[in-house]
This record gives structure tokens, sequence and C-alpha cells, in this order.
């Protein structure tokens, strides 16, 4: 009777744990018949690449705990779920077990001291979580942010944490650039932009303060159209992002851009931030063919006026328009070659509005640092995501990167939210 008692207590245990952690949303076979074993990337010599799983759906950031389970927050639903665990239980790099929890869709996730903190597109949560087992006590459950700026048009809200307890979010305008009319050609650009007193820019919080609303933050840095790459660098302490340029300045201003240049211009830019940093949007942009930060034409630029543009924060790298950066980390690892050591690793999500130019972007590429500057020339590290053939101008990208991770034994993850691929890459392996 005794140990019957005891097996009951067990059962109850393992049960009620199970139930305040994940909700299984695969069987260890579903999630195998998931993966595909041929993945199109390419990447430098010495590195490999494994797909940990396939068919998220819309997967879009993702952070690794201590443990090496792989969290994922998704756009869109899956089984009911906005975040997926990924659980490698036999060290092959493959999830054999996905579980899911949270009731909201998304893109910001990341692990600090303790706690899982993911993103809806109008509040930030925070969930206790034990790294050495991966267990998410969703009980546990905590609204940090709520009420942020939401309408349709970069609405996702991207997060990263510095050491002193502080959580960072991006608040993107939902605008192109705040016209009166919003995307219509002659329409004025508004001066000042009413968008910036709540969008615009990269808002700090305290990580550990419940219901904080715009009034209990503070906008950290401003000017910045839509960041959904940031990452704290923590080698100089200081926070970095990326930002999307604005589109349509062809088809807006045909006398000063040509059909090729406005596929190339704005550049998508790399900012180092202060406190109170303005990197000049709405009012300026960079033109890749000046190699200088110029006013747009919607507040009087003809492509040589600088006028209000001469004072504000400088990006500290540049890259053709459109290529959308959804995501910047900056490498700590050790399995990698010493010149990936601190540098910084983009995924590009591709364009959409670049024809009759080939479409580009789709790749993750790589940046030198030094000292918490760049170094040297940005390149390539993995690409063939899209499928496209060369100089495709049209169709669909079969892969879209989007989100990057590094995990405990400095392998670098990558999700992809066409098909809610993800990745594994690792060197000398």
């Amino acid at each position: 009777m005794k140990k019957k008692f005891l097996l009951a207590c067990t059962v109850m245990i393992v049960v009620t744990a199970f139930a305040n952690d994940t909700t299984r949303l695969h069987s260890s076979a579903t999630a195998k018949a998931l993966k595909e074993d041929a993945p199109p990337i390419t990447l430098p010599q010495g590195f490999t690449s494994v797909v940990v799983t396939s068919g998220l759906g819309k997967a879009r950031h993702l952070v690794v705990a201590a443990n090496g389970d792989v969290f994922v927050k998704l756009e869109k639903l899956k089984d009911g779920k906005g975040i997926i665990r990924l659980h490698d239980g036999n060290g092959d790099g493959r999830a054999d077990e996905i579980s899911g929890f949270g009731n909201y869709r998304g893109t910001g996730i990341t692990i600090k001291n303790g706690y899982l903190y993911a993103s809806s597109d109008q509040d930030v949560y925070r969930y206790k979580i034990d790294e050495k087992t991966g267990t998410v006590d969703t009980a546990s459950e905590q609204k940090i942010v709520t009420g942020l700026v939401a309408k349709n048009q970069h609405e996702t809200k991207s997060l990263t944490l510095d050491n002193e307890g502080n959580i960072y979010v991006n608040i993107g305008a939902p605008s192109n650039c705040c016209q009166v009319q919003d995307r219509v050609k002659g329409s004025p650009g508004q001066d000042p932009c009413p968008i910036l007193e709540k969008a615009g820019g990269i808002w700090q919080f305290k990580a550990d303060k419940t219901n904080q609303s715009y009034g209990e933050g503070v906008r950290y840095a401003t000017g910045l159209r839509n960041v959904v790459g940031l990452d704290w660098n923590t080698q100089v302490n200081e926070l970095y992002v990326m930002q999307h340029g604005r589109d349509m300045l062809y088809q807006f201003y045909p006398d000063l851009f040509s059909q090729k240049e406005g596929a190339e211009n704005p550049s998508e830019e790399m900012f180092r931030i202060k406190k109170g940093a303005d990197c000049g949007w709405p009012y300026c942009y960079y033109d890749v063919d000046k190699k200088e930060k110029l006013l747009n034409p919607e507040y009087g630029g003809d492509r040589k006026k600088t006028d209000r543009c001469a004072d504000k924060t400088k990006s500290i790298v540049q890259f053709p328009g459109h290529l959308a950066p959804n995501a910047l980390l900056f490498y700590t690892g050790n399995q990698f070659p010493d010149k990936y050591k601190n540098g910084a690793f983009i995924a590009f999500h591709g364009s959409w509005n670049r024809a009759p130019e080939p479409q580009a972007g789709f790749f993750v590429v790589f940046v030198p640092f030094k000292d918490g500057m760049p170094s040297g020339k940005w390149e390539v590290f993995a690409d063939g995501f899209s499928g496209f053939t060369q100089g495709a101008s049209t169709g669909k990208a079969k892969y879209r990167p989007c989100g990057l991770a590094q995990g405990p034994d400095g392998s670098l993850y990558v999700s992809d939210d066409n098909n809610g691929m993800i990745w594994k890459v690792s060197y000398g392996k």
C-alpha cells in the first residue's frame, strides 16, 4: 500500500510539473517527420549546419537556454501557442520534443537572470525559467510593459536587456516617412512628426516592474523608423540596433532617383546607441550613392541638402537598401574561429520591392568588430535561403532568415519565418 501511495504521488508531481511548464505539441515521431535533412544554406569552409526542426510557421526571434533548449517566438500561433520550446534529448542537434506555451503572437524573446522575456505587439511578459533544465514556470507569468503602439505597420516589439536591470523595446513607426497621408505620392512630411512621441524609437523600461506604461519608461533613442534587430554589446556595455530604411524613393521622386537608385536606397543602417540619440527619421536618410546622411524629399531634400541631418547620430555600418535586417547578434562564444569573437551577425530577411532589379538579402552576414566598432568590411556568412535562381526579380523566397541566437556551446541558431525552419550552425563538428 505504501509503495502504491508513493508511486501515485510521483505521478502527480511529474504531471503537475509538466502542466506548469509547457503543453506538448508533437510527439517525438511527429517532430522527426517535420525535419528536412538537406538545408539549402551555404557556409564558409569548416562550418556545418543541421536542421533542428521545421514546419513551425512564422518563426521570428529565438533564444537558447543554458541546457541547449531552444525557445522560438511565433508571429502566428501554432496549436494555440506563441512560444515554442525545442528539446534535443540525444545531442544530435535535432529537436526530439516540441512543446509550447503563451497564447499571444509576436517577435521578441530573450533570457536573462533566471527569466524568459517575450513580447506581443502591445505588451512584454516574463516567466521564471530554470536554465539548467529548460523548465519554464508558466504560472509565474508577469506583464512587464503594457499598452505599446501597434497599428498594423512595424508593430513587432523586439527586445534586449543590459546588465543593470533594464529592458529595451523597439517601438516601430506605423509609417513610411511620417507623411500627412502615408505612402501617398506628393503628400508632404509632417513637421514636427507627431509619431515620434510614442513610436519611431527605442524605449527603456525596468526588467522587474509590472505593468509599466510609456510614462514609466524612458525614450532611450528616437528617429528610428523600425528596428527589428537589436542587441546589447556586453564588451562595451552599449546598445546597437539595425534600422529598416524607408520605401518608395523612386516611385515618389523619379526626378531624383532612377529605378536602380531607388532599389539601392536608402541604406539599411547599424547604429551604436547612447541615451538621447536621434538617428534622424523621418527627416533624414542615408544615401548609398552619396555616402552621406541627407534630407528626405518630403522635407525639402534634393539629394544634396544635409540641413538638420548634419548633427544627427551617424550610423557605423551601412548596407544596400531594402534588405530588411531582422536580427542582430554579437558573438561571444569560443567555438567559432577567433575572427568572429565579439563580431556582429545580422540576419537579412530579404527584399520585396526592388523589381525589376533582383530581389536581395535572404542571408546572414558577419561584421568584424574591435573595441565596439567595425574593424573590417561586412561579408556574407550564410546564404542560399531564398532558393532564387540568380538575378530573380519576382517570386517568393523559400526561406527568409529572421532570428539569431547563440547556444551554450557557441553554435549559432537561425530561424526562418516562411516555413518555420530552424538551423544550428557549428564549426569543426
